[in-house]
């Protein structure tokens, strides 16, 4: 019965934090408004990003609100999931606390570079077979704050560009070294 909760708990709250974050970062690289992923973000999310906007202001132009109730979601996926895998939460509360907080932060971190995988590979496959498709205007202003930063370095080679490739590589070495040690590093702290 727990499995299937765990199940559960993870695939809606985990969704629905990816709906988060994909919102705020949108908004962030300043994605045209009008395209259908922003708006259906938005008519996704509005009943909690509304008010929570009221109470928590935003910071330097980003919706600081959409980001740290993307948090929370994360926050309460973490503490459920260990909740129903029969974690006490015993005299060590406070490191609990802690390590459950840091370890919904090391899923955000991981969640939006799977977001950024997700979208320069596709990129990369639709500048092939549809260049000038619908979707290749929202996932160049997903992939751009990072795809160039290598563009700018590196030429083109033959007529293709290789800093997707570069941006993967950089991503999965951030899943599989620092990431992963911090998140093992944290969980000991259970």
């Amino acid at each position: 019965m727990n499995q299937a909760l765990i199940f559960l708990l993870e695939t809606f709250l985990g969704l629905f934090s990816l709906a988060l974050l994909l919102r705020f970062y949108l908004q962030a690289v300043r994605a045209p408004a009008r395209n259908p992923l922003s708006q259906f973000l938005a008519a996704l999310t509005d009943f909690i990003v509304r008010p929570a906007r009221r109470v928590i202001p935003g910071l330097w132009g980003y919706d600081l609100s959409t980001l740290l109730l993307a948090w929370l979601t994360q926050l309460l996926l973490v503490g459920g999931v260990l909740a129903l895998k029969g974690y006490q939460f015993g005299p060590g509360v406070g490191t609990a606390a802690i390590a459950v907080m840091l370890l919904a932060a090391l899923n955000l971190m991981k969640l939006f570079l799977y977001i950024l995988i997700v979208a320069v590979f596709v990129q990369a496959i639709l500048s092939f077979i549809a260049p000038r498709g619908p979707a290749t205007s929202i996932l160049a202003s997903l992939t751009r704050p990072f795809l160039g930063i290598f563009q700018r370095r590196i030429p083109p080679v033959g007529g293709v560009d290789l800093s997707p490739l570069f941006v993967l590589v950089i991503c999965q070495i951030l899943l599989m070294w620092p990431l992963t040690a911090l998140e093992q590093a944290v969980t000991r702290m259970l």
